[in-house]
């Protein structure tokens, strides 16, 4: 009974701490985690909530914020990836650790540029305004002051008093509507943007803010905190890089691509050489389009298109020998004459297949490496069109592409707002005319495989190869792959995939 009891007791103490380090499910994410935890649930946390920024990134672009389906959308997600998704008063102690463990990984991969850090703000900001006015009144009021954003509520003697001038200056608030609802007393610096968009009633240096109005100066603060953070961490990179074990995890996660690795193993004998043309029109993303054209038309990439693009073609499904042979072809049509190619360029072809060197069988690269990593210098045709290229002269490619106006106007917009891939999703479905693809794109060669299943009726393309390099022709069903599929890196796979991975994202 002794010992029953001094279990009890420490179980009390141990929730009485948890409580006390989580409070609420929200956080402004103030302090950093001081617990020592494993390289595996370092990286299980981190993919998670990368996961978990990229469907936001997704559903902001795709639904209109705040709107049923997007929150129905966004709390599944935070439901299937185990972080808070309500503000509960208990038992959620796990979910809202990895909230506060993973925020704090995915700030160090991504204060390590402006791209990143305006990418990793503004996904951030998105989940904490869902996630805000998710809460009830009561709650809000307790965050507020848990924050020392504790406003003044205004007494209603003096609501009564100014009651014409709040309905007058607050957009959608009649008389009636004043007299229901809380108003706060907020200094006018902490509610610039409501008094720039007329939404607020101003006197003698105050607004006077209705409290459904709240969450934008709450998220004002937020943001200016986060951006100081992302700052500072910044500064503090040098320490963290002489790390051999986080390193190359945190150069990882910000190129990361948690999908499918679509090895050549899962598609080698997919297509033959002949269909090459043919396939870049219909089932490439411009990326590869690009790089096949300028291939075609010049006999001839760089070096860091050859590597974009013999990967992707890899993972579509050529072999070894066809890609030497569609190479050599290729090259000896412009300056390069067989010799050279055999012992200028063959190695490296045969090193992509894990056949040379360090015998590392590498993977195509996702979108987020190509946008990510070595842009395309006067020359080069590698990297991401809808990144690295001119907007005019973008527009002026898709126009050859046939791509209607409007579609046009669509595309642009997300590439002004940096939304790169989903700039890439919109061009697929204007090219394959369907209004929703239904799953969030991050790799060119999942572009290929969803473009081929919709073009056969759900099947995709599959051929095989027989000893005189004829084919013959199947229709095969394949699992639907999407943005949300187990990563590469899983657990089991972990130390093999860290080695060398440093100078894998260094390759180009």
């Amino acid at each position: 009974m002794e010992f029953s009891s001094r279990a009890r007791l420490k179980h009390a103490r141990l929730a009485g701490d948890r409580r006390e380090q989580y409070p609420h499910s929200l956080q402004f994410y103030l302090e950093p985690p001081m617990e020592s935890i494993s390289l595996v649930e370092f990286e299980s946390f981190a993919v998670d909530r990368l996961k978990l920024l990229k469907v936001i990134e997704n559903l902001g672009v795709s639904h209109v914020r705040g709107t049923d389906t997007y929150k129905a959308k966004l709390e599944a997600e935070l439901r299937k990836l185990k972080f808070p998704y309500k503000a509960l008063a208990e038992g959620d102690y796990e979910a809202r650790r990895k909230d506060h463990i993973s925020h704090f990984i995915l700030r160090l991969a991504y204060c390590q540029s402006e791209d990143l850090r305006r990418w990793f703000l503004q996904q951030e900001m998105d989940l904490f305004r869902y996630r805000f006015n998710e809460l009830t009144e009561s709650l809000m009021q307790k965050f507020l002051e848990h924050v020392n954003l504790s406003f003044e509520a205004i007494g209603e003697d003096l609501k009564n008093e100014l009651a014409n001038e709040l309905s007058m200056s607050t957009p959608g608030f009649s008389l009636p509507k004043v007299k229901e609802q809380m108003f706060y007393k907020v200094g006018l610096a902490d509610a610039v943007d409501l008094f720039r968009a007329r939404k607020v009633f101003i006197k003698d240096g105050f607004a006077y803010v209705p409290f459904k109005e709240i969450d934008v100066i709450v998220l004002n603060n937020y943001r200016t905190k986060l951006s100081k953070a992302l700052a500072l961490t910044a500064r503090s990179l040098p320490s963290i890089q002489s790390d051999e074990r986080l390193q190359p995890l945190l150069n990882h996660l910000s190129h990361s691509y948690v999908g499918p690795d679509y090895s050549v193993q899962k598609n080698t004998g997919k297509i033959s050489l002949e269909q090459i043309d043919a396939l870049s029109v219909k089932s490439f993303p411009l990326c590869m389009r690009q790089l096949h054209r300028a291939l075609r038309d010049s006999h001839h990439l760089r070096h860091g298109g050859r590597m974009q693009y013999g990967l992707f073609l890899k993972g579509i499904g050529l072999t070894l020998e066809q890609a030497l042979e569609f190479w050599k072809k290729e090259f000896i049509r412009g300056k390069v004459d067989a010799d050279k190619f055999d012992k200028g360029y063959a190695y490296s072809i045969r090193h992509n297949y894990g056949k040379e060197g360090k015998r590392t069988d590498y993977t195509p690269y996702s979108c987020m490496k190509i946008i990510m990593s070595n842009p395309p210098s006067q020359g080069d045709y590698h990297g991401c069109p809808f990144r690295h290229s001119d907007p005019e002269l973008l527009k002026q490619k898709l126009q050859s592409y046939k791509i209607s106006p409007s579609g046009i106007t669509q595309v642009l917009e997300l590439v002004k707002g940096m939304h790169y891939q989903l700039a890439c999703q919109k061009f697929f479905e204007l090219t394959h005319d369907v209004d929703d693809i239904g799953f969030s794109l991050n790799h060119p060669n999942q572009y290929f495989t969803e473009s081929q299943k919709l073009l056969n009726g759900g099947r995709e393309l599959k051929k095989e190869f027989n000893n005189s390099g004829n084919f013959q022709q199947k229709n095969n069903s394949q699992e639907s792959i999407n943005s949300s599929s187990t990563p590469t890196s899983s657990n089991a796979k972990t130390d093999t995939e860290l080695e060398g991975l440093e100078a894998y994202f260094t390759e180009d």
